[in-house]
């Protein structure tokens, strides 16, 4: 079992020192028409915050884990996005296509006030309740990442769903020039997710804008994503630009297509194997494919917390 603490770790402890010294004079080196635009609230007014540079006003959250993050370069050189390409390095190498700003969500579906917001105005919104989120997130592999976000529920409650509101379903951009890997039909684009909306609602579940205390890169999925901690990794949906309340379960993509693999519910449980491998033990990014994998647990070391979500429920029938 992870465990959880109180944290009282600034972004800058996070991030190892020559890290931030490397990428800040990789900035001072480059044109300056490089920078992303977001909004910080530090008295004076808006702040222009680049890429590699801090994002500002966040705070420790009390749900971090206590072991060390992964490094910023294995974070970020090695992902699973097949929009940008299938291979583990393709996000990086494509991330340059994918253009973050401008971008608008939009929310719709079973809710009292539907609408369309900027990347801007929920950095606006929400950038004095950003926390750094030290979460543990496992695939076949496992990372532990330092996410800068605030909880999905905070933005599910502006826009009001109503009572037949029992799901909540996310899809990610559709644009094969910005995405070079959906011109290649390896998936059915765009690619969807969905959560029951007391899983969105719990305050675990969170929408990342920024990673090590610096905004979100592309190959993470720029410039908003879901992170759901004690889940697979395929349902934290990445590069956000709708939201939908449903009454009826949503389709999920990696579930449509091969539903004897991937379930809706995707709960980290090393008792259910997947039909191809064991998931009682993964490898952790950083360790060295030599390394002794490790032990799987029940929601991924967060059951204190999830748990009594599924009460009830045969996990092994609901995987």
């Amino acid at each position: 079992m992870l465990i959880k603490k109180p944290a009282d770790i600034l972004p800058s402890e996070i991030t190892p020192p020559q890290v931030w010294q490397r990428r800040r004079e990789f900035l001072k080196a480059s044109a300056s028409g490089i920078g992303l635009a977001a909004l910080g609230f530090s008295g004076a007014g808006p702040t222009r915050v680049l890429a590699g540079e801090a994002i500002p006003n966040v705070r420790p959250s009390p749900f971090s884990t206590d072991e060390p993050p992964t490094s910023l370069e294995d974070i970020t050189s090695y992902n699973n996005f097949y929009e940008l390409g299938t291979d583990k390095t393709d996000p990086q190498t494509n991330a340059r296509f994918l253009k973050p700003r401008p971008w608008t969500v939009t929310v719709d579906g079973e809710c009292a006030a539907p609408g369309e917001i900027g990347i801007e105005d929920i950095l606006a919104s929400f950038t004095q309740e950003e926390r750094i989120y030290r979460l543990r997130c496992v695939e076949a592999w496992a990372m532990v990442v330092p996410w800068v976000g605030f909880p999905l529920a905070d933005l599910i409650k502006r826009f009001e769903p109503t009572s037949k509101a029992k799901y909540v379903a996310f899809e990610t951009l559709y644009d094969p020039e910005q995405m070079p890997g959906q011109k290649r039909r390896v998936l059915d684009w765009p690619y969807r997710e969905g959560l029951r909306m007391d899983e969105a609602m719990h305050p675990l579940t969170i929408l990342s804008t920024g990673l090590y205390g610096e905004l979100l890169p592309n190959q993470n999925g720029a410039p908003l994503r879901l992170v759901v901690p004690w889940k697979y990794g395929f349902k934290s949906i990445k590069s956000i630009v709708r939201i939908s309340f449903t009454e009826k379960e949503p389709p999920a993509t990696w579930n449509r297509m091969q539903a004897n693999e991937y379930g809706f519910y995707a709960n980290v449980n090393p008792a259910v194997d997947h039909p191809r491998w064991s998931q009682r033990t993964h490898r952790v990014i950083g360790d060295g494919w030599l390394a002794k994998k490790r032990e799987t647990l029940p929601f991924n070391g967060y059951a204190d917390q999830v748990a009594d979500l599924y009460a009830g429920m045969d996990l092994k029938r609901f995987y």
